[in-house]
């Protein structure tokens, strides 16, 4: 039986990835941040073959925890890093683990000896670190595809920023050892959406689609996308963890890089969707999820069953 550790894996996306590892008999590995915070993964105990799975304190900060968690992993799929809009202190709560973090990893994954395969979670923001908002000078029906180079503005929103270096740490790991003995795989969704598995109320995901559904706008940022009636490329959830367990479980995609992305809403009509009232526009694809589609197989469920899904558990 192989063994897949993923970091991050009581997560929003990774409580999906860690489903789909356990019904496909994978022994699994699960960090967490706090093993005493129970609340954060206990639902993963209900998940199918949930007798293989094993619960660990890991802080990604830290590089003997970080090789600890992965010492006899077959597989390693990193989801590890904060997802934070509003933040306190950007260095501690997102550059550290985001950054140093993803450097950690990789230094570890180097010299293992078990782990063949491995997925990083990146972000759209790894790209464009101005997402939802286009790159500056691109025509209003570009098609952002793997082939753009990354955009970085300096002064947008520190979640994106530290995505965007994390990212490029990657790429210049994989430039730097072309011999490495291990497949490693990027992907980068764009707006996750959808039903979680928990009932946890602190993922990112929920809050946006719990304040698009009510239009609560409890900071500027949000107020901004009302008043602009912004533009989201949306994935659901259960695509982006089947993307990934495809590319964890496929041999021969070292260096492959995917967006995972489908149909681009308003937030007008994200907000109907998820009230179940019928839209006004019609959808557009501003990236390319494709190749996605190509290499992995990925058929991806149209925005209206991810919202609709999100408002059934929801209770609405």
């Amino acid at each position: 039986m192989k063994t897949a550790g993923i970091i991050g894996g009581a997560g929003y996306i990774g409580s999906y990835v860690t489903k789909r590892f356990l019904e496909n008999g994978y022994k699994v590995r699960v960090s967490v941040t706090d093993i005493k915070k129970k609340r954060k993964y206990k639902h993963l105990e209900k998940l199918p073959n949930a007798t293989n799975l094993g619960v660990y304190p890991m802080d990604v900060r830290d590089i003997s925890s970080v090789r600890d968690f992965v010492d006899g992993c077959d597989i390693v799929v990193h989801g590890g890093t904060p997802f934070q809009l509003d933040v306190k202190d950007p260095t501690k709560d997102l550059f550290e683990p985001t950054i140093k973090g993803t450097e950690n990893f990789l230094n570890v994954i180097r010299l293992s000896l078990s782990v063949k395969n491995v997925v990083i979670i990146a972000s759209v923001a790894s790209f464009n670190t101005e997402y939802p908002m286009p790159v500056a000078g691109k025509p209003e029906d570009y098609l952002y595809t793997e082939n753009d180079e990354p955009h970085l503005n300096e002064e947008g929103h520190p979640y994106s920023q530290a995505k965007y270096h994390a990212d490029q740490v990657v790429r210049k790991f994989i430039s730097n050892h072309p011999d490495l003995d291990v497949d490693i795989v990027s992907v980068y969704p764009t707006g996750v959406m959808g039903p979680a598995l928990s009932n946890r109320d602190d993922s990112t995901s929920m809050g946006l689609q719990y304040l698009f559904k009510n239009k609560i706008a409890p900071n500027p940022f949000m107020q901004m996308l009302y008043d602009n009636d912004m533009e989201f490329a949306i994935v659901d959830v259960r695509d982006v963890a089947e993307a990934i367990y495809r590319a964890a479980t496929t041999d021969g995609m070292h260096g492959k890089q995917y967006y995972l992305s489908n149909e681009s809403w308003k937030v007008s009509d994200i907000s109907r969707m998820l009230n179940n009232d019928p839209v006004v526009e019609k959808p557009r694809f501003v990236y390319s999820g494709k190749k996605a589609e190509r290499d992995l197989g990925i058929s991806y469920k149209p925005a209206h069953v991810s919202f609709g899904d999100y408002a059934v558990v929801n209770g609405s």
